[in-house]
């Protein structure tokens, strides 16, 4: 039950509780990557199982795909499902425009193309995770191993001209060695901790040579289901305006992945 959980993992459950319920038979589906979107999946597989849900998961990471099979949901490429009808994923960050930042898992690559090939997309989340300004969160950007330094040099230089509060960047690592996505490329982390023009800043990063994709999510997210720690349960639509507040109760599981970031 949601009472043996912590706030933070209440919060979490119950957004991903809630967006589980948009997903409907027939549909093809994106999976979304971190600890948020673990229990999103699990719960659609008790739907799969309980209920006979059948849908067609496209998951944004080995991790989640592993997961997505072990719970009974029918896994597919994108290539296969050819176009999405909603995408669920969490956040590290977002702010009222629904602009986000992904990336802490390091799958922000396929999750951005995941979420632009879905006729909809969702972000499920815990309240902490709302922002008034993006950037305090580390903005994750993927870059070729090939030169990854001199893509780092130029990366700071352009974030010299641009409206953050700082330049400073690291590489991601896994133990002594380089954090290796699940397309072979690294990535840096930029702590800028204020980013002035989300929307500029995502351009202007993806025209400097080495660099794959960046974190920054920008009029790609439809709604947000806000999830707090006493089971409150809040969803936002951007595109009509609206907020529905919902007090939820259930039951929960362990999830999987506890010690990944959204």
């Amino acid at each position: 039950m949601t009472a043996d959980l912590s706030p933070i993992d209440t919060a979490k459950y119950v957004a991903a509780y809630r967006a589980a319920d948009m997903v409907e038979n027939g549909m093809r589906v994106g999976l979304g990557t971190g600890s948020t979107a673990a229990w999103l999946v699990r719960r659609l597989g008790e739907r799969v199982q309980q209920e006979g849900l059948r849908i067609k998961g496209v998951p944004t990471s080995t991790r989640t795909a592993q997961l997505a099979r072990e719970v009974g949901i029918e896994v597919v490429s994108l290539d296969q499902a050819g176009w999405l009808d909603l995408t669920i994923d969490g956040a590290d960050e977002f702010d009222g425009d629904l602009n986000l930042i992904k990336g802490g898992g390091g799958a922000h690559l396929q999750e951005k193309i995941v979420a632009t090939a879905s006729d909809q997309m969702v972000v499920i989340a815990d309240a902490g995770k709302e922002v008034e300004t993006l950037g305090a969160f580390p903005l994750p950007v993927e870059v070729i191993p090939f030169g990854w330094q001199t893509t780092r040099t130029l990366i700071e230089e352009v974030l010299d001209t641009m409206d953050v509060l700082g330049t400073n960047s690291a590489l991601r690592m896994n133990g002594e060695a380089p954090f290796v996505t699940d397309e072979g490329n690294h990535i840096l982390d930029l702590h800028l901790q204020r980013i002035g023009n989300a929307r500029q800043m995502a351009l202007v990063l993806n025209q400097v040579p080495g660099v794959v994709e960046n974190g920054l999510f920008v009029d790609i997210c439809d709604k947000v289901v806000v999830g707090y720690g006493d089971g409150r349960v809040e969803l936002r639509d951007i595109n009509a305006g609206t907020v529905e507040l919902d007090q939820f109760l259930g039951g929960a599981k362990d999830n999987l992945f506890s010690d990944f970031s959204d």
